[in-house]
């Protein structure tokens, strides 16, 4: 730890928000330029990168001015040396004044760093008081892999506990009950049903003649013949006969 500086906790943090966040980005020229899409900036934002990459906090306050400092381990080598990145805000006037990483190639530009050691003050500023005190001076969960840490777990990659929900066809049977009482045929799900019948001249495809038959039926051509004789009246060639003109015109 450096001199005059003192451990991080969630008691002495200083307090960010969304609008000094923004005012940050807005007056930084290295994140509002035209040409950039802010695209990267987003993805250092998130949440299960700076929450496992950020460790050793430590601040000092001096005149309404706190600067604040971390090591934050890399991405892609978690066993190197860590990125020391600074924050500086003026508590005074509630101002993000600087927030820049010292040792990445990108710094100079505004890098990855110093987002997501942003995004993450703001959201320590974010959660509820609580009545014990959580020590920031700590080292970043990522670095540790491969050493105390052998893997993560799926498990471990996120803080939210997904409830568990048992599997259940209660749901999809009373939507295509539904369905059938509605008289939906444009539903790909009801196509699937072994009772589903197309009202248009679909019916008549090949296709759906011979799912439709019994497999005593499909087994034999000559039953299957004498079954589309007694389908494919005179009636019904004329609908498919209508139906199908100008078939050179369709899309399909």
């Amino acid at each position: 730890m450096e001199s005059n500086f003192v451990r991080a906790d969630n008691s002495n943090l200083p307090k960010i928000d969304g609008f000094m966040v923004a005012d940050f980005f807005k007056n930084n020229a290295d994140y509002y330029a035209a040409e950039h899409k802010n695209v990267k900036t987003a993805v250092s934002a998130r949440e299960s990168y700076g929450d496992d990459a950020i460790g050793y906090v430590q601040l000092q306050r001096e005149h309404g001015v706190c600067t604040v400092k971390c090591k934050m381990c890399p991405e892609h080598k978690v066993r190197t040396k860590p990125y020391n990145v600074t924050m500086i805000i003026n508590e005074n006037d509630s101002e993000i004044m600087s927030c820049q990483c010292h040792d990445c190639a990108a710094s100079a530009g505004g890098c990855k760093h110093a987002v997501a050691f942003l995004m993450w003050v703001l959201r320590r500023s974010d959660e509820p008081a609580c009545t014990s005190i959580e020590c920031y001076w700590k080292k970043p969960t990522l670095s540790k892999v491969g050493t105390t840490l052998k893997y993560i777990t799926v498990q471990q990659m996120s803080k939210k506990e997904v409830p568990h929900r048992p599997s259940s066809s209660a749901l999809y049977t009373e939507f295509i009950s539904e369905a059938k009482k509605r008289k939906i045929d444009n539903c790909e799900l009801l196509k699937y049903q072994h009772d589903f019948k197309h009202s248009n001249v679909m019916q008549y495809s090949l296709h759906c003649l011979v799912m439709d038959q019994s497999p005593e039926i499909k087994a034999d051509v000559d039953k299957f013949i004498d079954v589309m004789k007694a389908t494919f009246t005179e009636a019904v060639i004329s609908t498919i006969e209508e139906a199908t003109r100008r078939q050179n015109k369709s899309s399909l």
